[in-house]
Formats: C-alpha cells, sequence, structure tokens
C-alpha cells in the first residue's frame, strides 16, 4: 500500500497544484490517496479546479507512479516531511498554505514540531541601524534564555544578527531558506549556517540543489510565521519583505509585535505602519514581552483546579465544552489548546470567541486564555 505522504508528494508535482489546491483537495476527499484516483468530474466540485487545471492534471497524473516517485525522492533528499507525517510541525500544517515537503537538515526536536516548545519569529531590513542590531540581539538572547527558539530566515542584517544571538546565548534556531536546504544563500553566512546545523534546524520548501530566485523569498514569509508563534518585525522600510512576513501572521492569527523607531527614520517606516495597524509594541521592559508572548506559563500539561470542576456551567456544544475542558484557571497559549484539543486551530478559534462573549474565559496578551 502506498503510504499518503507519497501523493502529497506526486500531486504537488503537477503543474497549478500549489499548496492552497492541495489543502482543499485534501478537505474535500479526506486523503490525497483518493483524490489521486477521483474523477476529472469529482475533482471539478473542488473550489479552484477550473479547466486548465483539471486538465493538467489528468495529463500528468497518467504519467506520475506516486510509490516511485517518493522512492526516488528519498534518495535524492534524505530529509523531508509530507503533511502526513506525525512530526510534520504542528502550527504550520494548520496553516492555509503548509507546503506539501517541507526539507529539512540540522537537529530536529519534536518539542518544537508538536508546539510544546514556543517559537518565536524575527525578521527585518537586510540594512539594520546600530539600534536595530542591538535590539535584535537582547531580545534574542532573551527569548533563547526562556526557552524560546528563534526563527528567521538566514538573510543579511536583521536574520543573521537573530539566529547569532540565539545561539550565542546557548539557545536554538530554525532558518527558512529560500533555497534548498543544501544551498547556502548568501554565501557569506556559510559559517552561521554551519553553526545552525549543529544548534537548530535548517528547513525549505524546496528540494535540493535549488539556487536562489527572487520570487522565492516572499513565499518562504509564510513559512516563518506559519512556524511561529508570533512574529517580531525589529526595523523594516515601507518595501520590505519584513511586513510580508507580517502580513502572513496576521492571515495565520499569530501576534505582531513591531520595534518602535524615530518618525525620520526609513528603517523604522515600516514598523510604525505596523504599529499604526494594531501591532503591539516592542517595549524596553523585556521581561513584559517575554510574559506576553507566554513565557510564564510554559507549555507544560497542567491539571484543571478543582474549583472549576465544581462550578455550573451553561449547556455548551460538544465543540464548545471540548475548548471549555482544555482550559484552566491559568492562562494557556493558543497552540496548547489547539493540541488539548485536536480540533482544527481555526474551530478553536472561534469557539475561544464564543466562550469569551458568555464570559466563561478571558484573553490575555500573547494569544492566552483562561477560565475567567
Amino acid at each position: 500500500m502506498v503510504e499518503e505522504g507519497a501523493y502529497w508528494l506526486a500531486w504537488s508535482q503537477i503543474s497549478g497544484i500549489g499548496p492552497v489546491l492541495l489543502r482543499r483537495l485534501q478537505q474535500h476527499f479526506g486523503t490525497l490517496a483518493i483524490a489521486w484516483k477521483a474523477s476529472k468530474a469529482q475533482l471539478g466540485e473542488v473550489e479552484g479546479f477550473g479547466f486548465q487545471t483539471l486538465e493538467k492534471v489528468v495529463q500528468q497524473r497518467s504519467r506520475l507512479h506516486p510509490e516511485n516517485l517518493f522512492i526516488k525522492h528519498q534518495q535524492e533528499n534524505s530529509h523531508f516531511w509530507t503533511p502526513a507525517d506525525t512530526d510534520y510541525p504542528r502550527l504550520l500544517l494548520e496553516t492555509p498554505s503548509p507546503p506539501p515537503i517541507l526539507y529539512y537538515r540540522g537537529e530536529v526536536e519534536l518539542q518544537e514540531n508538536l508546539g510544546q516548545k514556543p517559537l518565536v519569529g524575527i525578521v527585518g531590513t537586510r540594512q539594520p541601524s546600530e539600534y536595530g542590531i542591538r535590539w535584535t540581539r537582547q531580545i534574542s538572547t532573551a527569548l533563547a534564555k526562556n526557552g524560546f527558539t528563534v526563527v528567521s530566515g538566514m538573510a543579511e542584517g536583521i536574520d543573521t544578527e537573530s539566529h547569532t544571538a540565539a545561539m550565542k546565548a546557548g539557545g536554538r534556531t530554525i532558518a527558512v531558506l529560500g533555497t534548498g536546504v543544501d544551498v547556502i544563500y548568501p554565501h557569506k553566512n556559510r559559517d552561521l549556517y554551519k553553526h545552525i546545523l549543529t544548534a537548530g534546524l535548517v528547513v525549505s520548501e524546496y528540494p535540493t540543489k535549488t539556487p536562489p530566485d527572487r520570487t522565492h523569498f516572499p513565499r518562504r514569509n509564510r513559512i516563518i510565521a506559519g512556524l511561529s508563534r508570533a512574529i517580531l518585525v525589529m526595523e523594516a522600510p515601507l518595501k520590505s519583505g519584513a511586513l510580508i512576513t507580517a502580513t502572513y501572521a496576521n492571515e495565520f492569527g499569530r501576534d505582531v509585535y513591531a520595534l518602535p523607531g524615530r518618525l525620520d527614520d526609513n528603517p523604522a517606516q515600516g514598523c510604525l505602519k505596523l504599529l499604526n495597524q494594531g501591532a503591539s509594541f516592542i517595549l524596553k521592559e523585556i521581561d513584559e514581552l517575554l510574559t506576553m508572548l507566554g513565557a510564564v506559563p510554559q507549555l507544560d500539561v497542567m491539571e484543571v483546579s478543582p474549583i472549576f470542576e465544581q462550578l455550573s456551567l451553561p449547556d455548551l456544544s460538544p465543540e464548545l465544552q471540548r475548548v471549555m475542558d482544555a482550559l484552566t484557571c491559568d492562562a494557556l497559549p493558543f497552540d496548547f489548546i489547539v493540541q488539548q484539543t485536536d480540533l482544527p486551530a481555526s474551530s478553536v478559534s472561534s469557539a475561544l470567541l464564543q466562550l469569551e462573549l458568555m464570559g466563561l474565559i478571558s484573553q490575555l496578551p500573547g494569544m492566552r486564555y483562561q477560565k475567567s
């Protein structure tokens, strides 16, 4: 029997079938293996499958053998996950466009993949000021020392500073590349790349030997946002890839923080725009930022306080009750609640809103929730 992961790979090889359509296929048919055997008419029922896309599927599907393709791909790319794998990063999987193939190199820590260890993305300009560098180093160091994994894109500037500071503090870091995981870009970061392989992970949706391409880097920003509990934008001009990452973060329900700067500083303009749009301030009190990001409490399994077991609650739907049962008197991060309920992130978000309107729970900064 061919594994489901082979079908994720096979479907991704058909031109015009991207992560969003793959997600819709899976949701419509239940598995991509079933979708692979679906007729043209059945595929046409899926949103986004127009006439041209259907023609490409019919023409190209007949030339692909999922099992053989998977075996060959494993030989050329020794380490990768598909959404069918249990250790595929859970937060990324819950986004609308998870990569069908996520390649990796380095040291895997399953707690990160399962959402049991918090990941925070740090992004910004390739040409930061001394001010931006100083605060990036301070915050990355504090995050690493408090158990967070720092996620960034290994570009020059803010990315490089965040990776380096996290590792110097003895923490882990994840670099999301716009190339294959074996291609170092920029080349001046070759020593950083080697260090990350020993103190973290390098990931990419592009297979080995994929060279740099300017269209890849904006796309990889959704992976940075998808992996992370929150995104911190340290410095960014108005035309910056960091703002793309922040946009994805908003779409995925992640918190966005921005470092305030002077009104007449070009590297601060993107951050000021984000703050004007509702992003949270990165304040001088780093301890407060850590608390907002969920440093307290840690992602541990917590027992329900007996006092809540005695409360008389109104009749709730099964889904609302499921979410309610996962909450305690202590504030819990959103991704931990998703993990405990085993429900889609969108369903959990909707349930939390309803429970909050009913006065049964309270939302705290950093997407943390507790019983009222």
